[in-house]
């Protein structure tokens, strides 16, 4: 799905309304479609009927009133706080107020008690401002915008959070809990703080016709479940193991094997028919407690023709959790990787490594860094939030190296040759977590080996490892997650994309 600056959007729909489109009966569609999302919002966290809506002067409050009717049409109790007279409201938003007045919807104008709206509130809606908002918020919405985020009550945001800035990420805005993003999601979401404030994103489509949305120039693209599902590796009932795919990994070293198995118990669940793990002499008893799935290959670090031959021997590599940055680790990368024929997906300490030094890469390669470790491959400070230049930056990286690039974060990246930037929406703050990368480093491998290219690997495996971390939060709560809870839940992602 097509990302989009607000200007973008504006101008789709300004081609849209010259050959004939109808900004009322799209603002009705869209205050249907939100208030149907906001029906399945409270019937799916089990709240209460008590509906506020938060209301300023354009037609993202217009959008709003048409919802607050809707709702109260099926028996919700729906009240709206009118922060600006609505004498200086849009035409349209001046009109659906009328139409939600006369329907029984309560309206607050003047010197509202906010301790008691909210006390007598069991969802807020956010229609105060749209995508085109850009700067500081004023009172009193900055008040409101405040008393919200400290009152801690499910919170959705029509089209965008109220104060966020949909092209740059930028503002001290509403903390959504989910967004309700009419047509195509903005790009604002996605950059600086913009990820911390749009919470769980759903689509509602608004009537305006695809001819419009192909028009639409865009940087980025949003994954979506319906993409993964043509991607999903397919099952014959026929296959054998090497059918399901082998996968090798060099990984750990004396003292450091939990990356190693992390990232080899994920290539398993994720599909693989075979795991093999090359790691150094010396690690056996540490690795005695494996999975019993797992076969231990002890290499020794100057044997790089030996090293070379296993690795070739799968369909897919993954190279680099936990091996360590010695000297004797640097000349294994320098030896050993420019000879590797199968795709491979690097991670961890042989980031640090490709960093510092010039090191040819396999053809087909995967890099998954975090925002610093990107930063050390780009050589430029570790940024403090992800801008349009930094990933302009990573784009050139990619195109440069001629690799698929995953930049692991909230949200994640990812960078193909030739092909779209995309942006994942799966995830929770509980995979922020040591190892959680080298899960997704070994399902990314298992995807390759079951027959994706590393491309499709990356999209299909991100939004499952993301999927995966959703489910372990419900069970384990995001202060609780550890990485094996990702591996733990893969089979309920799978069958969750399956449905």
């Amino acid at each position: 799905m097509k990302i989009v600056t607000p200007k973008e959007m504006a101008r789709i729909e300004s081609v849209a309304y010259s050959e004939g489109a109808s900004e009322e009966l799209f603002m009705e569609a869209a205050g249907q479609g939100v208030a149907e999302a906001v029906l399945q919002f409270c019937q799916d966290l089990r709240l209460g009927k008590r509906i506020l809506l938060l209301c300023a002067k354009g037609n993202n409050s217009g959008d709003a009133y048409v919802a607050g009717t809707c709702l109260k049409s099926w028996g919700y109790h729906v009240a709206a706080l009118q922060l600006a007279p609505i004498s200086e409201c849009s035409p349209l938003c001046q009109k659906n107020h009328k139409r939600f007045e006369a329907s029984g919807g309560m309206i607050i104008d003047k010197d509202p008690n906010y301790d008691v709206l909210f006390d007598q509130c069991d969802v807020i809606v956010d229609g105060m401002f749209g995508t085109g908002f850009h700067g500081e918020l004023r009172e009193p919405y900055q008040s409101v915008v405040k008393m919200v985020n400290e009152s801690e009550l499910p919170t959705i945001a029509i089209d965008i959070p109220s104060g966020l800035n949909g092209e740059t990420g930028e503002g001290e805005g509403l903390h959504a809990t989910e967004t309700i993003y009419l047509g195509l999601p903005k790009q604002g979401f996605f950059l600086e703080g913009g990820w911390n404030h749009v919470g769980n994103l759903t689509h509602v489509n608004f009537g305006l016709e695809q001819k419009y949305i192909d028009q639409a120039k865009s940087s980025y693209r949003l994954i979506t479940l319906e993409q993964c599902e043509e991607l999903r590796p397919p099952i014959t009932r026929n296959r054998h193991k090497y059918q399901a795919g082998v996968v090798i990994g060099l990984a750990g070293s004396p003292s450091m094997p939990g990356a190693a198995l992390l990232a080899s118990f994920a290539a398993l669940r994720g599909g693989a028919g075979m795991m093999r793990l090359l790691h150094p002499v010396g690690m056996e008893a540490e690795l005695s407690s494996s999975p019993y799935e797992l076969i231990k290959l002890p290499y020794q670090t100057n044997d790089y023709d030996g090293i070379v031959e296993n690795l070739n021997h799968g369909k897919a590599v993954f190279f680099g959790p936990g091996i360590g940055r010695t000297e004797a680790t640097v000349n294994l990368c320098k030896n050993v990787l420019p000879r590797i024929e199968t795709p491979c997906v690097i991670d961890a300490d042989a980031l640090t490594i490709l960093s510092e030094h010039e090191i040819a890469l396999p053809k087909q390669t995967v890099l998954t860094p975090h925002s610093g470790e990107m930063a050390r491959l780009l050589r430029v400070p570790s940024p403090k939030s992800i801008t349009a230049d930094f990933l302009d930056a990573c784009r050139d990286y990619c195109e440069k190296k001629q690799v698929t690039l995953i930049l692991k974060g909230g949200p994640s990246w990812i960078f193909h040759p030739g092909e779209p930037t995309w942006v994942n929406p799966t995830g929770t703050p509980g995979m922020a977590t040591a190892g959680s990368g080298d899960v997704l480093t070994g399902l990314i491998a298992s995807l390759i080996s079951q027959g994706l290219t590393p491309y499709h690997a990356a999209i299909y495996g991100v939004f499952t490892h993301g999927l995966a971390g959703e489910i372990a939060a419900t069970e384990k709560t995001p202060y609780s997650m550890v990485a094996s809870d990702i591996i733990e839940a893969l089979p309920s992602a799978f069958w969750e994309m399956m449905d």
